[in-house]
């Protein structure tokens, strides 16, 4: 039998390497799913719930592999299901490639049934790389290309295929006019490093400094022992914004945890009180938590010049990989004698995990979710993936969790959708087989397409070596962060015909699909749970009943914040004794020593 288009693409994708494509089928890509299945499921087929979780868990797995994510959907309804994981991946600089099929031909321009103009679609999110494959001898090139643009530009592409093309015979490119070639998939050099003269002036800027501040992001991932040395010879503190969240673990006594309005004190009196600082991998927007304009001196190192210098002005911007870079710059730091500084960092740092402590263990109804991240933190194995959704999980996660060993975490860190959370950790578990996925997640998430995906997790379990993967359920019954928001930015009471949720058992539901499932409605409870899901030979579901009105105050909270806080209680918030009950407590152990 001759090899069709379709043969031809799975038989690519195996030759970059690629293990498993994330999608839904449909007839705009029957083509394509019947090559899989002639080529014996190889790449693997896994098929979500639906197709936005297909383009999430393709995000998962790029995040938690470093390698390239891929999915697939049918033309129409499945090709515009994939939009929000493709501006994810877009946003957080994740690189996927998206296979989607298209109508016939012979039907484009006449109406069609789910006819889209997937051109217009994807002009946007794939704005890197999008292409539309008319011919077979085209297909090569395209494939490749969106491999390679999405590696070299951590970005979201996409290749159309029309239905009809899929069945046709494969024809390779030929040594002809207007015929483009393409060359056998390969890694792709990534390191490169600034000019040696603006290497010794970011040296002589952080050699000049008194009080170091240190900001990473995800970009400085690979370079972890590279900015551990920066630290250590500057006297430096370092701040994580969230998707550097994993990047170093925070028993590391100068690491000051999260920045921004989910971070930590410590964070905020470093930028506060520095008088340079340095910039490693990050894209950090929110400039009022970085030092006072004119405040430092500031260094940044990137890899992408588009982004440099854009969040605080630089005096010296380095665009290069931040480990060469790192290593460049290191010979010319000189160690710093004077550690006062830093004794002042550690100290506020050992004063901020007391006061999270003290805040987790305060009595809530009926469980404070501080606490089941910090008895979370108790028992995590040190080689644990951990995925947070949006909403106040995310909160919990930036601030309770402490991270050690190797673990990883993310969670959708520019975009901020609603939903990845448990997709992100079956992404996970492809990525890592071997190793345990927890994912933190509101009980909105749960609901809008948490629940839909513990079928995708029943089915695909048998797969994983390590079978632990479990789901925090945080179940308020509230759609709690924006609930939150309005109270502390519009001084606006709670609206209950839009903010609360419908209950139901999670735990009922996970034991209808044979995974085993705890239910959590007293503290003392929690430790325990957590040792039982950890150790189980199935995945679970922890279901907490947690309190609504525990506050996600920043530790900086502004007079505005609490005056817009105020007014929300005076306006008839329906929980108002309760929320300024527990705001208080809260807040009341920052003040203890």
């Amino acid at each position: 039998m001759a090899m069709q288009v379709g043969d031809q693409v799975v038989r690519r994708l195996r030759e970059w390497g690629v293990e498993q494509v994330f999608g839904y089928p449909g007839d705009g890509i029957n083509g394509l799913v019947a090559a899989f299945g002639r080529a014996d499921n190889q790449p693997r087929f896994v098929q979500a719930r639906h197709e936005e979780m297909a383009a999430f868990e393709a995000v998962g797995y790029a995040k938690f592999s470093g390698k390239v994510g891929v999915c697939t959907a049918t033309s129409g309804p499945g090709a515009i299901h994939l939009l929000n994981g493709l501006y994810d991946a877009k946003l957080d600089h994740v690189p996927v490639v998206a296979i989607v099929g298209q109508t016939a031909r012979s039907a484009m321009g006449g109406s069609y049934q789910q006819e889209v103009d997937l051109q217009a679609l994807f002009k946007d999110v794939a704005s890197a790389y999008l292409v539309e494959v008319n011919v077979p001898s085209q297909l090569p090139n395209a494939l490749d290309r969106a491999f390679r643009t999405a590696m070299t530009h951590r970005t979201p592409t996409a290749v159309i295929i029309p239905s009809d093309l899929q069945e046709e015979e494969y024809e390779p490119p030929q040594h002809a006019f207007k015929q483009v070639p393409s060359s056998p998939p390969s890694t792709l050099p990534s390191t490169t490093v600034p000019a040696e003269e603006e290497v010794r002036r970011a040296a002589e800027v952080l050699n000049a400094g008194g009080k170091v501040a240190i900001l990473i992001g995800q970009g400085a991932r690979e370079a972890a022992d590279e900015v551990v040395q920066v630290a250590e010879l500057t006297g430096a503190g370092v701040a994580k914004a969230l998707l550097g969240k994993d990047v170093l673990p925070d028993d590391l006594p100068f690491v000051t945890g999260p920045i921004g309005l989910l971070g930590s004190r410590p964070s905020y009196e470093l930028m506060r009180d520095c008088d340079t600082l340095l910039i490693v991998g990050s894209n950090f927007p929110y400039s009022q938590f970085l030092p006072e304009f004119g405040q430092a001196r500031a260094v940044q190192i990137d890899l992408d010049g588009a982004m440099i210098g854009m969040r605080y002005p630089t005096e010296v911007n380095l665009v290069g990989s931040s480990k060469a870079t790192l290593r460049q710059l290191i010979p010319l730091l000189h160690r710093k004698e004077d550690r006062s500084w830093r004794e002042k960092v550690e100290k506020n740092i050992e004063h901020w995990w007391q006061t999270v402590e003290h805040q987790s263990k305060v009595s809530a109804e009926p469980v404070n979710p501080m606490r089941v991240v910090w008895e979370l933190s108790e028992q995590i194995p040190e080689n644990a993936i951990v995925t947070a959704d949006s909403g106040s999980a995310a909160n919990w996660y930036a601030r309770c969790l402490r991270f050690r060993g190797h673990m990883r975490g993310s969670l959708s860190g520019t975009l901020a959708t609603m939903g990845p959370g448990v997709p992100y950790a079956i992404g996970a578990k492809f990525a890592h087989p071997d190793r345990p996925a927890i994912a933190i997640v509101g009980d909105g998430a749960m609901q809008m397409n948490g629940l839909a995906e513990l079928m995708t997790i029943a089915r695909y379990r048998e797969l994983w070596s390590d079978p632990r993967l479990v789901v925090c359920v945080l179940h308020n019954n509230d759609l709690n962060q924006v609930t939150w928001e309005l109270r502390a930015m519009g001084g606006n009471p709670k609206f209950e015909q839009s903010q609360d949720l419908p209950d139901i058992s999670y735990a009922d539901v996970a034991r209808c699909f044979g995974l085993h499932a705890i239910t959590v409605d007293d503290p003392d409870q929690l430790a325990d749970a957590w040792r039982q899901a950890l150790s189980a030979d199935v995945p679970t579901v922890l279901d907490v009943l947690t309190d609504p009105e525990m506050p996600p105050i920043p530790p900086h909270a502004t007079f505005e914040q609490i005056k817009d806080m105020g007014q929300a209680v005076l306006r008839g918030d329906p929980d108002a004794w309760h929320l300024m009950v527990q705001g208080a407590k809260a807040k009341a152990q920052e003040l203890r020593r």
